[in-house]
């Protein structure tokens, strides 16, 4: 007796590339995210934060292995600079259908990059409490971009921040802070 098959497990990888999914969905899937990582944290903004983080990681897994496999010429990016700008294009437009709105380093620390996005989808419809105010949602964000610096073996402490300005009250600024070991091979290359 044959067993069926689930079409969505047959299908070629490749072939779903362009496939998106609702924004209303992916954000009701988000802010269910939050409300159970909120139950499971003691009430720290902090701990909310590492839990959207940590789910951010493993997706940010996914997305190294999944554009890791499209890839067709597989070169592998060995330099800061070439690899934030991957993220802040390719990742960004693969996960959001647009790329980052800047890519940026810090003037005074050579270790500190950051990449901005004006309206990032995941928070379009999350309204935070007021007991919650320092929220910055974009820990998934973090999350995703720490696990494909850590897959490209650079590794970094990668936070996000919620940085309201006129006209963008959503954008959210994820600030990277490279290992110094990362820092000293970059200088390698020079």
């Amino acid at each position: 007796m044959d067993v069926p098959t689930s079409e969505i497990l047959t299908r070629n990888l490749n072939k779903t590339r362009h496939n998106e999914v609702s924004l209303n969905a992916f954000n009701f899937l988000f802010s269910e995210m939050i409300q159970y990582s909120q139950q499971r944290v003691s009430g720290t903004v902090q701990e909310l934060e590492k839990k959207l983080s940590d789910f951010g990681y493993r997706v940010g897994i996914r997305v190294v292995e999944l554009l890791n496999w499209r890839e067709k010429n597989g070169k592998r990016e060995i330099k800061i600079l070439q690899n934030l700008y991957f993220i802040h294009t390719n990742v960004w437009k693969m996960l959001f259908g647009k790329q980052a709105d800047s890519l940026e380093k810090h003037t005074e620390k050579e270790d500190e990059y950051m990449i901005s996005d004006n309206e990032p989808i995941i928070t379009k419809y999350i309204s935070v409490p007021k007991d919650y105010h320092s929220l910055a949602c974009g820990a998934f964000l973090a999350g995703i971009v720490e696990a494909i610096l850590d897959g490209a073996q650079l590794p970094a402490k990668v936070e996000a921040f919620a940085n309201p300005q006129e006209g963008f009250p959503t954008k959210t600024t994820i600030v990277i802070n490279f290992d110094q070991s990362v820092i000293d091979r970059e200088k390698l290359f020079q």
